[in-house]
């Protein structure tokens, strides 16, 4: 049923859970739902456009139709059970039926965030040796629908670098030639790369006629499902692989418990199927459960900052799980925004992707759930495949910012440096200490570097890299990556303690703290802070900052040695804050590594630029 070895001194780390049992993910998601459950005219998803107004919703039986025709384009296109394929496309419904169609026929997908660059997509590929990628053109056309404009590229008949530098014009996405002569002659554009019948196919041509059933490829339970990229330490990103039956079983049950799923519910998670989120709890983990979601592509802020709000209303949304960033961004622009919605039909409130301050967290609360809604405050990773750290709705105690307890099955620990086990109130590595069915079984050909990564500091246990604080009642607290703790005189500081101090000042709208070299000290905090609107950045206000935002709240050994301007911060395009970089800035070193992933790399000249002096 399950072996496992989480010790390098005691040779190669494995796990293996259910090893020779049989299954195929996509029909227990699809057909089992619509032929046993009759689940077959539930609605699936209802998807929202960025143009309100532009929407449509898909049936479980029309999604399991349009799920096997795919499949079977996919056999016909020669992909095979153990054949990559790449999926580089926005938040349409076509995303989630490559997915499964991959998953039903027993290839791996790997899905690419689609606002990552060309060459960030290529160094994907040429990583995990994909055979197709399914792309889009990256504009919409008044008058033509966007699966008309879907592309499925055959790679192996593209010539690719082999060094490994993407050095070769990359698969790109690319603009339509024509769809089905509904674009007008002026909306016409030339294609970024030259459209190659040879490797090239329109979607809507392949599927057109294609049949509606198509038979599962049965796959062992430890047979591979998908790779997902996450970021390394060292910039280069990592394919975590996880396997089909133990990942499934854990998303599945993850979702049902942690969400308190009832068959009548509307579940809308926010984030993108391009991060490991939007894989767990937007696609796997609500259609194993039979659940109705909402698939939003469009931007929290367009038309207005009330829209999240209007999409709850409009689709009665009863489970609601967004980032801590989403939440900081529509606190800026108060309450108003949310109290012109209802949002009666909320039940429970969800956060991911990071810690949240408690200042968000209360205004979460109060604001959007009213005090009535329960807070799911989850802890996990891309490598975990779901929920490690939750309260379960209504039966957890909450503490704001806490993400309270392990779910079934984990079984956490916080060690100390030197690797002991710490008992009671503690504050050090979270490590796990033991598998669970979702656990990554590896990085995607690099075992030995996912041994190193993830095994070889503490031997015996899983290292998640975040720092972890245990309180008196039991209470997990993430105060962030391990190297984003900082080490003052002797004493270990979060950054996530010192950041939600200095955010609760009226004038801060962001802030976010690095280490810095300090002759005496080891360590200094370096410091930076966005502002809210109206405010201006002067001594009097850092003076503040310290005095009332740090030395009162946590104590004197955590005043910040230097605190920055930042018109706004470097993040990832999921929203999060890439504090590599501001480490980097903190210390004038210009050598940043791979910033590829950023969403405004031009911020980091203004960083650069807005220096504290250290020489002081």
């Amino acid at each position: 049923f399950l072996k496992y070895n989480f010790d390098v001194t005691k040779g190669k780390i494995f796990i293996e859970w259910m090893k020779g049992a049989t299954t195929n993910i996509c029909y227990n998601l699809l057909d089992r739902n619509v032929n046993e459950k009759k689940l077959g005219d539930k609605v699936a998803f209802y998807w929202e456009g960025n143009e309100p107004g532009d929407s449509t919703k898909i049936t479980y039986r029309e999604l399991l139709h349009k799920v096997c025709q795919f499949a079977n384009v996919l056999r016909s296109q020669g992909v095979k059970k153990g054949d990559r394929v790449s999926i580089y496309l926005p938040m349409i419904l076509e995303l989630v039926v490559a997915m499964l169609a991959c998953a039903r026929i027993g290839a791996l997908h790997s899905v690419v965030f689609a606002g990552f660059s060309a060459d960030s997509l290529c160094e994907r590929i040429l990583d995990c040796g994909c055979s197709l990628l399914i792309t889009a053109a990256p504009a919409f056309y008044r008058g033509s629908s966007l699966k008309k404009c879907i592309v499925v590229k055959h790679l192996g008949r593209e010539e690719i670098a082999v060094d490994g530098t993407c050095s070769k014009s990359p698969p790109l996405k690319r603009l339509c030639q024509e769809v089905q002569g509904s674009l007008q002659e002026g909306c016409k554009r030339k294609l970024l790369t030259p459209w190659n019948p040879a490797m090239d196919t329109w979607w809507h041509e392949l599927t057109r006629g294609a049949s509606t059933e198509c038979e599962p490829e049965w796959c062992d339970a430890e047979d591979e499902l998908f790779i997902l990229y996450t970021s390394g330490s060292t910039g280069k990103p990592k394919g975590v692989l996880h396997t089909v039956g133990g990942y499934m079983i854990f998303a599945a049950t993850s979702f049902k418990y942690v969400f308190d799923y009832q068959p009548e519910d509307v579940y809308w998670c926010t984030a993108d199927i391009g991060w490991i989120t939007g894989h767990s709890y937007l696609t796997y983990g609500p259609l194993a459960n039979g659940a109705t979601s909402v698939l939003f592509e469009g931007v929290p802020t367009y038309p207005d900052v009330s829209r999240m709000w209007s999409i709850i209303d409009k689709y009665k949304v009863t489970k609601f799980y967004t980032a801590p960033t989403a939440i900081r961004l529509l606190m800026k622009y108060g309450e108003e925004p949310v109290k012109k919605h209802s949002r009666k039909s909320l039940k429970v409130l969800g956060t991911v992707g990071e810690p949240i301050n408690p200042e968000a967290w209360l205004w979460y609360y109060r604001v959007v759930g009213e005090e009535r809604c329960p807070i799911v405050d989850t802890f996990w990773q891309t490598e975990t495949g779901g929920h490690m750290l939750t309260p379960l709705p209504a039966a957890t105690p909450m503490k704001p910012g806490s993400a309270t307890f392990p779910f079934f099955g984990v079984v956490p620990a916080i060690l100390s440096e030197s690797g002991e086990e710490l008992e009671g109130e503690a504050e050090g590595y979270l490590v796990f200490k033991q598998p669970w069915p979702g656990i990554m079984r590896t990085l995607y050909g690099k075992h030995q570097q996912f041994e190193t990564i993830y095994f070889k500091k503490f031997p015996g246990y899983y290292v998640t890299g975040d720092g972890c604080r245990r309180d008196k009642d039991g209470y997990y607290w993430i105060t962030g990556r391990i190297d984003d703790m900082l080490n003052v005189s002797g004493h270990l500081l979060s950054t996530a303690e010192v950041e939600s101090a200095l955010v609760e000042h009226a004038a801060v709208a962001e802030a976010a703290v690095v280490s810095h070299p300090h002759p005496l000290k080891g360590e200094c905090l370096y410091c930076f802070v966005t502002l809210r609107e109206g405010h201006e950045f002067t001594k009097n206000l850092t003076d503040e900052l310290k005095k009332q935002g740090i030395r009162e709240k946590i104590g004197p050994i955590a005043t910040p040695d230097y605190i920055q301007h930042a018109p706004s911060l470097p993040k990832t395009r999921s929203g999060k804050i890439t504090r590599r970089i501001l480490r980097k800035i903190a210390k004038n070193d210009q050598d940043l590594g791979d910033i590829s992933t950023l969403a405004d790399p031009g911020i980091i000249k203004h960083l650069f630029n807005g220096r504290c002096d250290t020489n002081q």
